[in-house]
């Protein structure tokens, strides 16, 4: 949902930190590399160390490169198909690297239930799955807009029983486990349910190259 209305509230801030780069002589895709590769150190670095508020409150500032890049790209009159590949590539790491290390907290530091550790593992996935039913709809020509919980919701939920774990709060970080875990199920049929909705659902199409 943030993704498709929370972007122009974020420009007035996005939007001159692009800028700033700009001049400074970055390009969107190193951006997206550096933003990529300080997330996934926070995370598999601070949180299997119990360093949650750290691990929370950094997470949350590299994170905001996913929206500084794109815009980067537009102030230099658009993307590139190349630039769109590796920043959803990049995304899908971060994601991993995020939810993996929570699985390593939660067996490591906080021996929790084994439930809890297989929710962690499951909202993993879904992660992966409802960026994959979107990228590959579109690739058929469907179109797939929105959802109940995107990459922006996903990280918010997830930093946010981080941090309030880390502040003492109990079971933050397992309850916002269960709550993406649910709203991630709910994700995955709401997105196939608009790729199964749309004009051209049932338009037939070729088989791959080679088959």
């Amino acid at each position: 949902m943030l993704s498709v209305h929370g972007r122009k509230p974020a420009a007035v801030v996005v939007e001159p930190v692009a800028r700033g780069l700009l001049k400074m002589g970055l390009t969107p895709n190193v951006t997206t590399v550096v933003g990529t590769v300080a997330t996934m150190l926070v995370a598999v670095v601070l949180i299997p160390a119990d360093h949650l508020v750290a691990a929370a409150v950094l997470s949350a500032f590299f994170a905001a490169f996913d929206m500084v890049d794109g815009t980067m790209a537009r102030l230099r009159g658009g993307g590139t198909a190349y630039g769109a590949t590796l920043d959803a590539s990049c995304d899908r790491i971060t994601d991993g690297a995020l939810f993996g290390a929570i699985a390593m907290w939660l067996i490591y530091v906080e021996q929790a239930a084994r439930a809890h550790v297989a929710a962690c593992l499951a909202v993993l996935v879904l992660s992966q799955v409802i960026s994959y039913v979107k990228a590959r709809g579109e690739a058929g020509g469907l179109r797939i807009v929105g959802g109940l919980v995107e990459r922006p919701e996903r990280l918010i939920v997830a930093l946010l029983g981080l941090a309030l774990q880390g502040f003492g709060v109990p079971n933050a970080v397992v309850v916002s486990l269960w709550i993406l875990l649910a709203g991630s199920v709910f994700t995955v049929i709401q997105r196939l349910v608009f790729a199964r909705r749309d004009p051209r659902a049932n338009v037939r199409i070729g088989p791959p190259a080679g088959a």
